[in-house]
């Protein structure tokens, strides 16, 4: 568990991890869809998908070789830790009551 929680800290350090594994959550998207669906700049998006990558929460779904249209989704370890951090109410999203 204790990695759990380096993982959770990790997500949750950053608005932008945030937003990315709460939208690919509810299914796989490319990182335009991503941007456009969360509000957030598609730099930020490129830079969460990556190091969300590092960590094994998301995987590319297409050939590593293919530049457009790349659809990215949640992982096994990614839907354990975000339900952990919306089990927990640790996100700070507005919407939440």
């Amino acid at each position: 568990m204790s990695d759990d929680w380096d993982q959770i800290g990790f997500v949750i350090s950053s608005r932008y991890r945030v937003a990315v594994l709460e939208r690919l959550a509810e299914s796989p998207a490319t990182p335009s869809q991503i941007a456009s669906d969360e509000d957030v700049g598609i730099a930020s998006v490129s830079h969460a998908l990556t190091s969300l990558r590092d960590r094994d929460l998301v995987e590319l779904l297409v050939s590593e070789d293919r530049r457009k249209g790349r659809v990215y989704g949640i992982t096994e370890d990614g839907e354990e830790i975000w339900s952990e951090i919306t089990r927990q109410g640790l996100t700070d999203d507005s919407d939440q009551s």
